[in-house]
């Protein structure tokens, strides 16, 4: 194979992985909360399905950020960032990105059935969902932003089948607050990057303001931190989990969304939370330092 050749095929391999956004896998380590909270991280078995589960689900989320380029390369090109995604950049080609989609997204539902029956109906209500939302959901105002804090509690779903433990509905709740801070905060610094081209970009965009969305924040983020400390107070989870310290990790909690909102206001960052996650050290280290502690609490 000539050298050109090769550099082409390397190019476009590179191209391919950049498109499924391999920073955005670290969303799909909510999988493993499950094996955390049930107490399950020293069982070799459930710690290998755990892990399995997350490499086909980073597969799953992958084709399905794939899939979403293809459809929004137009768009894309008028963004000041996205512009430069491989798709939209002209750096991978349709012919190349459509096949590979279909035979990523196949060959990951399938090995997700294979692991369980109820682990490959998430990850296919996962891949579904996210069709719709690709096609019509992300332009419903309000509902866009439900539907993406729905990808997490599948997440966390998925990681409690994929293990057969059942799920708590206090983790539940709480992926549901805080994808949707999340959520909340991606749109806020959309609109503020993009000013009057916002909704050009995206059409729900046009129904949100900066200050509407400051004030879904604000609500769901005092939702966020009362439901988390209710969670570690909770004479039902001391109960099951053995323990009645897990409060003591209410100041990280704390101190991790309010640095977020920090990054948000202060820093013009949120618009990736995971890019917000990686970058930044203080979030980092308090994200660290929470696995630790919980990790201490429950299996000291």
């Amino acid at each position: 194979m000539p050298e050109r050749t090769r550099g082409d095929l390397r190019d476009l391999l590179f191209a391919l992985l950049e498109s499924t956004r391999p920073r955005q896998w670290i969303k799909n380590l909510l999988i493993f909360a499950a094996l955390l909270f049930a107490k399950k991280l020293t069982d070799p078995v459930r710690l290998a399905h755990a892990v399995l589960a997350f490499v086909l689900f980073c597969a799953v989320s992958g084709g399905v950020y794939l899939f979403n380029d293809m459809l929004d390369r137009e768009r894309d090109r008028l963004h000041p960032i996205k512009a430069r995604r491989p798709l939209a950049s002209g750096r991978l080609p349709m012919n190349v990105a459509l096949p590979a989609t279909l035979v990523l997204l196949t060959a990951a539902i399938a090995a997700s059935f294979s692991l369980s029956l109820p682990f490959g109906a998430t990850a296919l209500v996962y891949l579904l969902i996210n069709i719709a939302y690709s096609f019509w959901l992300k332009e419903v105002v309000i509902l866009d932003v439900m539907f993406v804090g729905f990808g997490f509690v599948l997440r966390a779903l998925a990681g409690a089948v994929a293990i057969d433990v059942e799920i708590s509905p206090w983790l539940i709740l709480c992926t549901i607050l805080l994808s949707l801070f999340l959520a909340f905060c991606k749109r806020r610094q959309e609109l503020e990057m993009l000013v009057e081209e916002a909704g050009g970009h995206r059409l729900a965009l046009r129904e949100y303001s900066v200050g509407f969305l400051d004030q879904m924040i604000s609500i769901v983020t005092a939702a966020t931190v009362v439901c988390y400390s209710f969670y570690t107070i909770s004479p039902e989870v001391e109960q099951k989990l053995g323990t009645r310290y897990l409060f003591l990790t209410i100041p990280l909690v704390l101190y991790g969304i309010f640095r977020y909102l920090y990054l948000v206001h202060r820093r013009g960052q949120g618009g990736s939370p995971a890019a917000a996650l990686l970058t930044d050290r203080p979030l980092l280290i308090c994200v660290a330092l929470w696995t630790v502690v919980v990790c201490v609490i429950l299996y000291r």
